[in-house]
């Protein structure tokens, strides 16, 4: 069941409610306000996906951007069979 911290209650856009065209608006998702304590690691890898999102005005990146910013990371595949 999701939590609180990762549900946006519905609020009507401007333009459907007769008040001219709705804005822009990225809603951020604080994760020190959720309950949850996040690695260091997905701290990492959520600041860095919103950099991505903020530098290329793409508010939904593609499964290969999300792979970009991981590789971005200096994370890579290793061999079948290999273990760090």
């Amino acid at each position: 069941m999701p939590t609180a911290c990762h549900t946006l209650p519905h609020r009507p856009s401007r333009s459907s409610i007769g008040q001219g065209p709705a804005r822009s608006r990225r809603r951020q998702i604080d994760p020190t306000t959720c309950e949850r304590d996040y690695q260091p690691e997905e701290l990492e890898f959520m600041r860095a996906l919103e950099q991505y999102k903020r530098t290329s005005g793409r508010m939904f990146p593609t499964c290969s951007e999300v792979l970009e910013v991981v590789r971005g990371l200096g994370y890579v595949r290793l061999p079948a069979g290999e273990s760090c």
